[in-house]
């Protein structure tokens, strides 16, 4: 397409063309390129998907040619009604521009369609022979719904019409207390939020300010299969599948079905048949109640009739109380009776014997036991003073014999024949004159406690030879004591 004559800059006088900066030149071909493609459809499979911290999402449109950049704004990105992935084919609409910065053109996408319902029902099988072989719709790891949920949590849009329809069927079955998680349940955030809305769920405690749910409830209307794709996401699927909660899914009408169908403990036909799942009817489990209560009641009645009519028909074949306590009556008359004949015989029995001992019993004969008592008491005293007498003197004796002993024994005697004990001033015995000084005092013992001081006035006298000592055979003998 030709530029305008506007946009054409005016040839220079000497015939060379005008220059363009980069930035002219690159602000002419946006302004060409968007007002030739204004608003263009593309068909193309979806390869290098990213999502930007902003938002915003990046990919490139393919066929077996050519490869086309696009981008998908973060307000734009927010409004689509399912979750772009590699490898999916989809008709992008949108313009055409072109990012200066990098010389490339790219279709900036403001709506996002599968290439057909064939596409995604592809993409749907692919994911669900996935999770298939991975066990996540074995029935092995589904749990068993509670009987009457004292809290129910509720995963929805809260302006849809599906938790009115939860509720009202509620409170006609049963009333319970019911949190609803808030989400969107449609759109490219959709999936996550709902994937937030279970894992809360599953974080909360039983002992906190907000309850634990006893069952929870994903639940959604009808509508297309790009409509219900959210509940086809994989972060969706592992969140019910690693839910603690029992969990009923409600996704669309009878005829639709989701991932979250196969891993969820339950899959409800609708919203209104996932609350008749979630809770009995009230007037039926009260009519149930009293049912079997006058059934127990009946059943009490017969079993305490048959037994009675047992204990009846049993009693007739006990014996009379008479008949039984008649023949242990009789040995109680028969043993008693003796009990009272021996018992007077045997005070007479030792009446007799006591009359015998104290005829035995004359005033002579015990004052001639007392005499003889007393005179074989006298006996033994002196026989015991004798005793005592001849070893106190036998003891005196020893004694007498070990002092004498000791006395021969002690320094004392030796000092009373002429003997002296030499001390230093510390009272040390002085055994050899080499070991005092002169001017040490000394103290020197006589015997009968005879003590006088001296003063060493250091003259020694010549020692004197020593004897030899003939070896007497008696040596040999040993100490007498």
């Amino acid at each position: 397409m030709a530029t305008s004559d506007a946009a054409r800059p005016a040839e220079q006088p000497d015939g060379n063309a005008y220059e363009f900066s980069v930035s002219e030149l690159s602000h002419a071909l946006k302004r060409t390129v968007e007002d030739a493609f204004g608003r263009v459809r593309v068909r193309g499979e979806i390869s290098g998907l990213k999502r930007a911290a902003s938002g915003h999402v990046y990919l490139s449109l393919k066929d077996e040619d050519a490869v086309l950049d696009g981008v998908i704004w973060r307000s734009s990105a927010g409004r689509l009604k399912f979750k772009p992935e590699d490898g999916l084919e989809v008709v992008c609409t949108g313009k055409i521009t072109t990012y200066p910065g990098r010389s490339k053109y790219q279709i900036v996408i403001d709506r996002l369609e599968p290439a057909g319902a064939g596409a995604l029902m592809a993409l749907l099988e692919e994911r669900k022979k996935k999770f298939a072989a991975e066990g996540l719709f074995d029935a092995d790891h589904k749990k068993d719904l509670p009987y009457l949920p004292e809290v129910i949590g509720v995963v929805t849009s809260p302006t849809g019409a599906v938790i009115k329809d939860i509720l009202h069927r509620l409170e006609d079955r049963f009333p319970r207390h019911v949190l609803m998680w808030p989400v969107l349940v449609q759109g490219d955030s959709a999936a996550e939020q709902i994937t937030q809305a279970i894992n809360g769920f599953n974080s909360l405690t039983s002992d906190g300010a907000i309850p634990r749910p006893d069952l929870l409830i994903v639940a959604r209307g009808g509508g297309s299969i790009e409509d219900l794709w959210s509940f086809n996401e994989e972060n969706v699927v592992r969140a019910a599948f690693d839910s603690t909660i029992p969990l009923i899914s409600a996704v669309g009408h009878e005829t639709d079905t989701t991932l979250i169908d196969f891993v969820s403990d339950c899959r409800a036909p609708t919203p209104t048949a996932a609350a008749e799942m979630a809770v009995p009817v009230r007037a039926e489990l009260i009519a149930t109640l009293l049912d079997l209560a006058q059934r127990q009641l009946r059943a009490q009645n017969r079993l305490f009739d048959h037994a009675q009519q047992r204990l009846t028909g049993l009693a007739r074949a006990l014996p009379k109380l008479t008949d039984l306590l008649a023949l242990p009556s009789q040995k109680f008359d028969s043993i008693a009776e003796r009990l009272r004949l021996s018992l007077s015989e045997n005070v007479n029995k030792h009446r007799l014997k006591l009359t015998g001992t104290s005829a035995r019993l004359r005033r002579g004969l015990v004052s001639e036991t007392v005499r003889r008592g007393q005179d074989r008491l006298g006996d033994l005293e002196k026989r015991l003073q004798t005793a005592m007498t001849q070893r106190q003197k036998e003891r005196r004796d020893r004694l007498e014999n070990v002092w004498k002993l000791v006395r021969s024994l002690s320094y004392e005697d030796v000092l009373a024949r002429g003997f002296a004990v030499v001390r230093t001033a510390d009272g040390s015995v002085v055994r050899a004159g080499d070991s005092l000084a002169s001017g040490d005092k000394v103290e020197i013992e006589f015997g009968r406690d005879d003590k006088v001081s001296a003063v060493v006035d250091g003259t020694a006298a010549p020692p004197k030879k020593k004897k030899p000592v003939r070896k007497s055979k008696l040596a040999d003998q040993g100490n007498l004591f």
